[in-house]
């Protein structure tokens, strides 16, 4: 009599993710493998800003050129705002599209990971992704929004030097910013909700605190080093140096405006990925 034996049984392999040990937490070449994830995170907010929308990316034009046309009247004609030489649309043009850039990657970012809630707690991927999508989409509003800008300047007869080739330098600068920004928001966020409250009053702020309808240099020179810690006052008066020749940058203060940007960006990482093993249970 022969006793039958039975298939061997095989472990089945246990995957276990643990959240990194590096001194930031950030792992940038995870991010990198997930590019395609950012990606679709990206073409997914593009598609969702605009479905059912009658204008579509319409509106990217529309908001900077209503309000451009509204700080015309106001500032440029009643007030007489200075600018440098250059006509007032322009001037405040040229200073909305950056800003329109920032002020909607940071608002989106701040609150990303509690509006995705439902996928940050239901499957693994770098967290960084959900806050930097909306960032990366407001470039296709902000390219649509720049060919307004190029017709302008040639109804005005403004016609950009070499400088131009610069203007890279100051939209990777304002990505720098929005990034960090939106890094530090969106982890504060997921603990403190009251973050989502602060986003609109912060930006407001800092729209008054940059150069947007006025020049930089109105500021008394007792206060430009103060108000130059503000790297958007460096990427607004960047964009108009590089596009008409606006007003001087010192490199001093532009070293302040670039340092506080990359500071920001620096400590958001190692915030946000100190912070990325507790969202899950957090949010």
């Amino acid at each position: 009599m022969t006793a039958e034996i039975g298939p061997i049984p095989v472990a089945t392999p246990v995957t276990v993710i643990r959240a990194s040990r590096r001194w930031s937490g950030l792992d940038l070449k995870e991010l990198w493998r997930y590019r395609e994830l950012v990606y679709f995170l990206t073409w997914r907010d593009v598609k969702v800003r605009y479905k059912q929308s009658l204008l579509g990316a319409g509106w990217a034009i529309l908001q900077p050129l209503l309000t451009m046309i509204v700080f015309t009247i106001f500032f440029g004609r009643f007030l007489g705002v200075p600018t440098d030489g250059s006509p007032y649309p322009v001037f405040s043009y040229t200073a909305l599209l950056p800003w329109q850039l920032f002020e909607g990657g940071v608002s989106k970012a701040g609150t990303s990971l509690v509006a995705g809630r439902s996928l940050v707690t239901k499957v693994y991927f770098p967290r960084a992704a959900i806050p930097l999508a909306p960032i990366l989409a407001g470039l296709l509003d902000f390219g649509v929004a720049f060919l307004v800008l190029v017709g302008m300047m040639i109804f005005y007869g403004v016609r950009p030097g070499v400088a131009i080739f610069s203007l890279p330098v100051f939209l990777i600068l304002n990505l720098a910013f929005s990034m960090g920004l939106g890094l530090w928001l969106a982890a504060l966020n997921v603990t403190y909700r009251d973050i989502g409250y602060v986003i609109p009053f912060l930006l407001r702020l800092l729209f008054f605190l940059s150069p947007i309808t006025y020049p930089a240099s109105v500021v008394p020179a007792a206060l430009q080093p103060l108000y130059w810690l503000n790297p958007m006052v460096l990427v607004v008066e960047g964009f108009r140096w590089a596009l008409y020749g606006g007003s001087e940058i010192a490199i001093g203060l532009a070293l302040i405006s670039a340092g506080m940007a990359v500071l920001l960006l620096l400590t958001g990482m190692v915030i946000f990925g100190r912070m990325e093993r507790t969202f899950a249970d957090t949010v």
